[in-house]
């Protein structure tokens, strides 16, 4: 079982990092901006995903580090969020210079399976509940580095955080807020499932 887990992760961290290099080749044909490919929290989260499930395929099935584990809940939730805010939110927009297969690797494939990699290898030791607090630090600061860029460069990579879009900042506060529920409830949900799937691993 785990040498067919370590074998998924790295092909999936192999598939995702192909799709992030041929959508960034299409970019760069195309005279954009780099810091604009790297502004998309969809393409931050399914760096960070690759990177981690790297990690994890290295890692002996039961020397998992708890630094690992919390990097393992980041990238879940955050996976979780690109699914959900993609299919809520951004499903029926023009993905521009997007080719199919990317579109359904880094906003289809890599939630899913991010997400069924914690639930069926959830950590031994399960995490605090502060680890919730923590996750949603980096989405603050990338909230926040958006809103900044935008207002230097005029450009905005979601139309949601764009105030132009939403009538002002008041509307760009709704869409925050509720995407910050989202990481609050998906986030309590995946800390639970994973403290019920260790509990009922630990029994048999």
């Amino acid at each position: 079982m785990h040498t067919l887990l370590r074998l998924a992760r790295f092909g999936l961290a192999t598939l995702v990092l192909a799709a992030i290099g041929q959508q960034l080749s299409l970019h760069a044909a195309h005279g954009l901006r780099f810091a604009n490919f790297f502004s998309y929290f969809t393409v931050l989260s399914n760096l960070l995903a690759a990177l981690v499930l790297v990690l994890s395929a290295c890692t002996p099935a039961h020397g998992e580090r708890p630094w690992l584990s919390l990097l393992r809940f980041f990238s879940a939730l955050n996976m979780a969020i690109v699914g959900l805010v993609f299919a809520l939110l951004l499903r029926n927009l023009d993905v521009g210079l997007m080719q199919a297969w990317i579109n359904a690797v880094l906003h289809y494939l890599m939630p899913v399976a991010v997400v069924l990699d914690w639930l069926l290898a959830p950590p031994a030791t399960p995490l605090a509940r502060k680890a919730l607090g923590k996750a949603l630090v980096l989405p603050a600061l990338y909230l926040l580095y958006t809103l900044l860029r935008g207002q230097l460069t005029g450009w905005y990579p979601y139309p949601f955080l764009n105030p132009a879009h939403v009538g002002g900042f008041g509307g760009v506060a709704v869409y925050a807020a509720a995407i910050a529920l989202g990481f609050v409830v998906l986030g309590s949900v995946l800390l639970a499932a994973a403290q019920g799937l260790a509990a009922s691993k630990r029994m048999r």
